[in-house]
């Protein structure tokens, strides 16, 4: 066990295996609580915590998971009912997501550049859906999919059966995918069989569609 009497050494330790992992836990404390000022706090308050507690950290293991399991502990017991209903969409996540829910046959048929367009759409509306799941369905997308845990990493996080892990995540992706094929169909992305419309010819005609729809 460090010994605490050489304060120097515990913060010297404590920013070499910890810090490298802040922008990881401010994009999952982003999405969990939905707006950039709240992310801070609740990153603040987990760094203190993880901080405080580094003598129970056992070295050679995840710091990462450790991290993680503070920071989900800390915005479940203060946080949860804090949480304001605000979308903050951040573009770094935009790629994962997309190519973790957004289906290919949405966008594949798009000539560029309306491809980007349609990526970018489509991946914008993957953040705004992950942030309507149901906190329980939320948790275990983002560790999962945005922050790649393993099954058995996230049920020593959320302290929970790796059986409980596996069924939240399968209906939270449900729930992605429905709202998201919702959506394309909303927006002309799909047919309501299903099957994707015909590609614009540009941007411009895209918008015309949208607007004559």
């Amino acid at each position: 066990m460090l010994d605490f009497r050489q304060p120097n050494r515990t913060k010297q330790e404590f920013e070499e295996l910890a810090l490298a992992h802040l922008d990881p836990l401010y994009s999952a404390a982003l999405r969990l609580t939905k707006n950039e000022r709240d992310a801070e706090d609740l990153v603040q308050d987990t760094c203190m915590r993880a901080y405080r507690f580094f003598d129970k950290f056992e070295r050679g293991t995840n710091i990462k998971a450790w991290l993680f399991k503070i920071l989900t502990n800390t915005f479940i017991n203060r946080y949860r009912r804090k949480v304001k209903e605000r979308t903050v969409v951040e573009g770094v996540e935009r790629e994962a997501v997309h190519e973790r829910f957004v289906s290919r046959d949405a966008t594949d048929f798009a000539a560029n550049p309306e491809q980007y367009f349609f990526d970018r759409l489509l991946s914008d509306d993957v953040l705004r859906a992950i942030d309507s799941l149901p906190i329980d369905f939320r948790l275990v997308v983002i560790l999962a999919d945005l922050q790649e845990f393993s099954y058995k990493e996230i049920a020593e996080i959320l302290e929970c059966p790796v059986g409980t892990v596996m069924s939240r995540l399968f209906r939270g992706r449900k729930l992605l995918q429905k709202t998201l094929r919702e959506y394309a169909e909303g927006q002309g992305v799909f047919r309501h069989d299903g099957e994707p419309v015909q590609a614009p010819a540009d941007l411009e005609e895209f918008r015309r569609r949208k607007k004559a729809g």
